[in-house]
């Protein structure tokens, strides 16, 4: 297979950090998505407990990234990494042990907190160590999340037919193993000094990145779009089929597609054009994938537009994470990242939230279509934005096109 095939021509460290993310993934989702019911049905807390216990740790995690960003900089990518594996083994395993609600949110606290520091930290060290094959490497990335996120569930769902708490401990298990790979794997590389006085310098220089910080923003419609993966497109599939696992299917259709095609889109695309005109086509064909259920119901458009989404993922994904390390100094690249994550969690939330009202408003008033004309009108926004920024030479140069820009001179466009 093509993917394994391209895998070999990376570093021991860059495949390492792939198969980290399968796990990973895996691992979170076997757990996370069954965890609402496990506290409501299995611990009999009411839903105001739950949404508590649920957002500390997505707060946890959004809210921290430029921590992990950050500390990814100054202390070193692989100790952050490790670090962060350790913390969710510990937030998992206290998911399986403790039914209070304080062990609860402790775990919760704690797996979040795992997230924010491993996630900018894991494509800080990715995007050092693939050198000139950055694209590629988050290819592949994008491969491996993908499929995590589909075994994660379907192995949940599997091990919940035992109970809870074996599937919890088999998620700490998985991130276990994974914290002692890297510590084993992995090798340290020294860290640069970013010459600023400290962190906060560090953000504010990052922060006075204008162009960053709008690329940042225009790229909301992604991060929106793609988590409908989770809202919109499931319950399109339940509503079309009247079936709870028409949700799975959509998922498999995207795993298929990535598999089979995300390294041949990659490759193909970073010799035709620079990286930030087909980031603004993925983004469009983000946004064109909500037209067929907005213009026609049942199953089929419902596919249609998972299968156009997941198509301008892998369009546009790899070079965005590509992109952001060159906005700036490679000594900032984690922080880059953390900042980064934290505008798309931000702006994941908003998203889901306007989503949601249209789902509502759309339900009740008879218009099935408006949720997916806000998507699409979302992601084409976003599009445009790129496009704007892209026109007026505010995104850096490809790699084999110019020399990096120093970050001073882009925070002026």
């Amino acid at each position: 297979m093509r993917t394994w095939h391209e895998m070999r021509g990376f570093p021991l460290a860059v495949r390492l950090l792939l198969v980290n993310q399968l796990g990973v993934n895996t691992g979170f989702y076997l757990l996370i998505p069954y965890l609402a019911t496990h506290l409501g049905e299995n611990l009999g807390m009411s839903a105001a407990v739950v949404g508590i216990v649920l957002g500390v740790r997505n707060l946890s995690q959004q809210g921290l990234f430029i921590i992990g960003g950050s500390a990814s900089d100054r202390l070193g990518a692989r100790g952050v990494i490790i670090a962060g594996c350790a913390l969710r083994t510990v937030g998992f395993a206290l998911f399986a042990l403790g039914d209070g609600l304080p062990v609860l949110l402790a775990a919760s606290v704690l797996s979040g907190l795992a997230g924010a520091l491993f996630n900018p930290a894991v494509r800080a060290y990715l995007a050092q160590e693939a050198g000139e094959r950055k694209a590629e490497a988050f290819a592949l990335f994008n491969v491996f999340a993908t499929t995590g996120a589909l075994i994660g569930p379907l192995l949940g769902s599997v091990l919940l037919l035992v109970d809870f708490r074996t599937s919890a401990l088999t998620a700490a298990g998985i991130f276990a193993v994974l914290t002692v790979a890297q510590a084993l794997v992995l090798p340290a590389r020294k860290v640069r000094p970013s010459g600023n006085s400290g962190v906060l310098a560090d953000w504010r220089e990052v922060l006075g990145n204008r162009a960053f910080l709008a690329f940042a923003l225009a790229m909301v419609g992604m991060f929106t779009l793609e988590n409908q993966l989770y809202l919109l497109l499931p319950d399109g599939a339940r509503e079309a089929t009247g079936w709870d696992g028409a949700a799975g299917i959509v998922f498999l259709v995207g795993t298929v597609a990535n598999l089979t095609l995300q390294l041949r889109i990659t490759t193909s695309l970073k010799s035709r054009g620079d990286r930030a005109r087909w980031i603004a086509a993925g983004l469009a064909v983000m946004g064109l994938a909500f037209l067929p259920p907005a213009l026609a119901s049942g199953a089929v458009p419902v596919l249609v537009s998972a299968l156009l989404l997941y198509l301008g993922v892998m369009v546009a994904s790899p070079f965005v994470m590509e992109l952001i390390p060159r906005f700036g100094r490679p000594e900032l690249t984690g922080t880059y990242f953390g900042i980064f994550y934290v505008v798309s969690g931000i702006a994941a939330a908003v998203g889901n939230t306007v989503v949601g009202w249209a789902m509502d408003a759309g339900q009740s008033g008879g218009r099935a279509w408006l949720p997916w004309v806000c998507c699409a009108g979302c992601g084409l926004a976003s599009a445009a934005g790129v496009a704007w920024l892209r026109g007026l030479g505010a995104l850096p140069a490809d790699p084999a096109q110019a020399a990096p820009v120093r970050a001073g001179d882009r925070s002026r466009a």
